[in-house]
């Protein structure tokens, strides 16, 4: 390839095996790949130095502060999910008046996530954890499941579930014909809360969109369940949720809840792993090989 990174740095580990590390070096002349997470601000710019490419995984933030001291710096490569500017770890706007190239990938750990909420959802619904939704075990079929979001992740969640006969309906900033065209009825969220006995939220990180009255409005003997590293209601209205009769909350990480040291994570109505659930074998392959395709093509296109 004719036209390379002079330095590529990788400022934090970004799930790159030997061999993907190797094809960096076809990109770039010098790749220099960090292994444990930079503490600062200051530490990642160090780490980013004279480098003219970057790599980033969703653990780390890259603002603007570190943009104006990097002159050489031209592209970002996020090695996570970019779908908006707001729910970025890397201040897009900052990058574009720098005139830096930022990539972001999609679609690359979507499965786990249905996987995990089948599997969460049979395990208490049958108590076969230790816990148990109702007095009786329970089947799928027939719960009454919510969906917020109805993007790439929230689509096969719902699908998902309608595989397992339960009753779906969706609530989403706009509608889906193609999920209704499916059996997934739409319903505006005060509806969607009060008929539902589970809900789970598929939202971009940073979005908030339910308050205390709506998990007030969704009432007790419900399940909420939430896999967006962020969480979409305030911490204080889901510990006051959470102590109520009947009610269940299901994670795959601590830190939308406030981390393992936080009081919800102790709650016995808590279920929270604290592994990601989007991240296999299968999920790092398909990483590696987008990351590999943006530097490639943002270099061809330039």
């Amino acid at each position: 390839m004719a036209n390379k990174f002079r330095k590529l740095v990788a400022v934090e580990p970004i799930r790159f095996d030997r061999q993907a590390v190797q094809k960096l070096s076809q990109v770039a002349d010098e790749v220099i790949c960090y292994q444990d997470s930079p503490a600062s601000q200051e530490e990642i710019l160090r780490r980013i130095g004279d480098a003219d490419g970057v790599l980033v995984f969703y653990t780390s933030t890259i603002g603007a502060w570190v943009m104006e001291r990097c002159p050489n710096l031209r592209y970002i490569g996020m090695c996570c999910s970019l779908y908006t500017p707001e729910s970025a770890n890397v201040d897009i706007q900052a990058a574009h008046a720098r005139g830096i190239t930022v990539t972001g990938i999609r679609r690359y750990g979507d499965q786990g996530v249905p996987e995990f909420i089948i599997s969460e959802l049979v395990r208490l619904f049958h108590g076969f954890g230790g816990v148990q939704f109702r007095p009786e075990p329970m089947e799928l079929a027939g719960a009454r499941v919510g969906v917020i979001g109805m993007g790439d992740v929230g689509s096969l969640v719902a699908d998902a579930l309608r595989f397992f006969h339960a009753d779906v309906c969706y609530f989403s900033r706009t509608r889906k014909p193609e999920a209704e065209a499916r059996g997934i009825c739409y319903l505006p969220l005060p509806d969607l809360l009060e008929r539902c006995d589970v809900v789970t939220t598929h939202l971009h990180k940073h979005t908030v969109l339910m308050d205390e009255q709506a998990l007030a409005r969704l009432g007790n003997g419900k399940v909420l369940i939430n896999t967006t590293f962020t969480p979409p209601y305030p911490l204080e209205a889901l510990e006051k949720w959470l102590k109520q009769p009947g009610n269940f909350y299901i994670g795959d990480t601590a830190n939308a809840i406030g981390g393992v040291n936080g009081p919800i994570y102790a709650l016995p109505n808590v279920i929270c792993p604290n592994r990601i659930a989007g991240e296999s074998v299968q999920s790092g392959q398909l990483l590696r090989e987008k990351v590999l395709d943006n530097l490639r093509r943002y270099l061809e296109e330039t």
